[in-house]
């Protein structure tokens, strides 16, 4: 039991050991070094809306393509890094960034998981609490009276 769960530990790490793949193809990056690395720098900090935690530099999706491309074109226009950020949120809503900011309509992103591991820790420790055995209350005199009777049979 304890070398299958070690296994399943293992195979639940493998994608964090792994490098992570960069999914830019060289048709879409810029000629310009600079403005090339402002894009992956936004690229990182932005989530692609059909992958699940992934950053569009990440991902591989064609949305991801169509974002980050949407983000080289605001950057070759002049956008400041914060322009773009502000583009794509009102395009996609607060989601698409990795690190949301904290407010009313993000507050599910922010406390959905604690909530929940809250809400899971509770229901194990309620569990817990179920299944102790506790000793009986001790037998009264005349209980034990009646019990020695029993015996005595």
């Amino acid at each position: 039991m304890r070398a299958l769960l070690a296994l399943l530990l293992v195979l639940v790490a493998l994608p964090a050991l792994a490098p992570a793949a960069q999914a830019v193809e060289p048709s879409e990056m810029l000629a310009d070094p600079a403005l090339e690395a402002r894009a992956r720098d936004i690229g990182r900090g932005l989530r692609c809306v059909v992958c699940q935690n992934q950053s569009i530099d990440d991902s591989a999706a064609e949305v991801a393509h169509d974002m980050r491309r949407a983000v080289r074109e605001r950057l070759v226009a002049g956008d400041s890094n914060d322009r773009v950020f502000a583009y794509m949120v009102a395009r996609y809503g607060d989601y698409v960034l990795l690190q949301p900011p904290f407010k009313g309509t993000t507050l599910a992103l922010w406390l959905g998981a604690p909530i929940l591991l809250l809400v899971a820790l509770a229901a194990i420790l309620l569990g817990v609490r179920k299944r102790v055995v506790r000793p009986p209350p001790p037998l009264s005199a005349e209980e034990r009276e009646r019990l020695a009777e029993l015996l005595k049979r």
